[in-house]
């Protein structure tokens, strides 16, 4: 315990400065109604609902064409790309379906009311298509070597994109600034430190250190394989974690199902009231849409990397499959979450994950243990993922090659113990920075390029609907 607190001196000491430049420049607000928003709120909010509207709803329209995609299983081999469309959606969806999902939404709860899980719904549906459009871009122009082999990601897409519009040095600018900030965003300690929280609470695990290290050793293993293992990992660990946890959040709903009525009008009555909220109903949206943005990723553009990788010659059919992820991540599970806390009512001065292993304590004493297993399970997949991104990000600015990815790798390795014994808010406050600041030049090339985005949507949902017609006619 010693040990722990000397680092944990050391490490605050030694980030103290960075996160009060990087908390000044990232949350500058500015007072409306009474409340304090951070500009970067506006600044995804926006996008999130004009481009919902431009294209028409196109996160309801093209759904179902979302699902076809997924569920064919045809894969057309010589398509550039390294993984299947199926596959670059789990590795996505490992670096979204995380903690953001389970002690995000605790913490939403915890500090903006139930109000706040309200909220984190609407703007996961919104989010869908910014996910979309940003993955569309991403797809289309990354970059494809001779090997074969695939760099992609929000940089890559700003780098070609704005090189093809006769704009180079503008889009190295941009895709120099997106790879920097990615860095930092990939060092993921929230997932460490609200994994240990769960960890330590169940089995009596007492040292943050051993943890860390331990989670540290079981991701290079994954890290150090490369796309093609992390597609395999996450294909079979993402179905797996995901279904632990819903086992569990239905069995708190089902339990208590004499209080659904009752906690859905809880959500949505504090979302517009705000009661538990400082700041009423704009205080508890706040709160929500920053939960959001870290549950989703959407704005944030990691994703991108992920589905860059996926073999299809149609950029606009893997962005339809990245529709699906916040969906997925945010509208159905951190929604049902949010339920099963307010259900149980544990978040009563509980600040993060710990509100949801008191939900789940409440079914039985071991089923703590079941959250657990998911928690590191979720943590796991996510630290595997951004591993790639960081990666990805890494070989923008200094260049790719063995020597130059294994030092990326070992200090991503490295960074890992140091979430397990920081505290939380200084963990957030972080990745938030981070986070927000990787949506900055994400966002302001998915405005640059929002009219070729949509062209390639409509042209691939017409030869789609085209197709499907063709095979239905006798």
């Amino acid at each position: 315990m010693y040990e722990d607190a000397r680092m944990i001196g050391w490490i605050e000491n030694t980030l103290a400065g960075l996160l009060a430049d990087l908390n000044a420049l990232v949350f500058t607000s500015v007072p409306i109604m009474g409340v304090n928003v951070t500009l970067i709120v506006i600044w995804l909010a926006i996008p999130m609902f004009i481009f919902t509207i431009w294209l028409g709803f196109i996160n309801v329209r093209a759904l179902g064409q979302s699902v076809r995609i997924v569920r064919d299983k045809t894969v057309d081999e010589d398509a550039p790309g390294t993984i299947s469309q199926f596959s670059a959606l789990t590795t996505a969806l490992s670096g979204t379906v995380g903690l953001g999902n389970i002690a995000g939404v605790a913490i939403a709860i915890a500090t903006g009311g139930p109000g706040a899980a309200f909220w984190m719904f609407v703007i996961g549906f919104f989010a869908m298509t910014v996910k979309c459009m940003e993955v569309t871009l991403g797809h289309k122009y990354r970059t494809i070597d001779p090997d074969g082999s695939i760099r992609g990601g929000p940089m890559y897409a700003m780098k070609n994109g704005l090189a093809a519009r006769g704009k180079p040095r503008f889009g190295h600018l941009l895709g120099w600034l997106y790879a920097f900030f990615a860095l930092f965003g990939a060092i993921s300690l929230v997932q460490v430190n609200q994994s240990y929280v769960q960890v330590a609470g169940v089995p009596g695990c007492e040292t943050g250190t051993i943890y860390g290290i331990i989670r540290a050793a079981l991701v290079g293993l994954v890290v150090i394989g490369g796309v093609t293992w992390l597609g395999r990992v996450t294909s079979m660990l993402v179905p797996a974690m995901a279904g632990i946890y819903l086992i569990g959040v239905f069995t708190i709903i089902l339990t208590n199902l004499g209080q659904l009525p009752d906690a859905i009008a809880t959500i949505v009555g504090d979302a517009f009231t705000g009661g538990a909220a400082a700041g009423g109903m704009l205080g508890a949206f706040v709160i929500g849409m920053q939960r959001a943005v870290y549950s989703s990723e959407a704005g944030v553009g990691s994703a991108v990397i992920a589905h860059a990788q996926a073999k299809t010659r149609e950029p606009a059919s893997e962005g339809l499959v990245a529709l699906l992820e916040p969906f997925i991540d945010t509208v159905v599970v951190c929604s049902l979450g949010a339920i099963a806390i307010v259900i149980s009512g544990t978040y009563y001065g509980g600040e993060d994950i710990g509100i949801v292993s008191d939900a789940f304590a409440r079914i039985s004493d071991w089923f703590p243990i079941l959250l657990a297993v998911a928690v590191f399970l979720f943590a796991y997949s996510t630290l595997c993922s951004w591993g790639f991104y960081g990666l990805q990000a890494w070989g923008y600015l200094v260049g790719e090659g063995p020597i130059r990815d294994t030092i990326y790798k070992v200090f991503y390795v490295v960074t890992i113990p140091v979430g397990a014994i920081l505290p939380i808010q200084a963990v957030i406050d972080l990745v938030d920075s981070a986070f927000f600041l990787m949506c900055i030049p994400n966002v302001i090339a998915i405005y640059i390029f929002a009219p070729e985005i949509r062209r390639e949507i409509r042209g691939y949902l017409e030869r789609s609907r085209a197709k499907r017609n063709e095979e239905t006619t006798p």
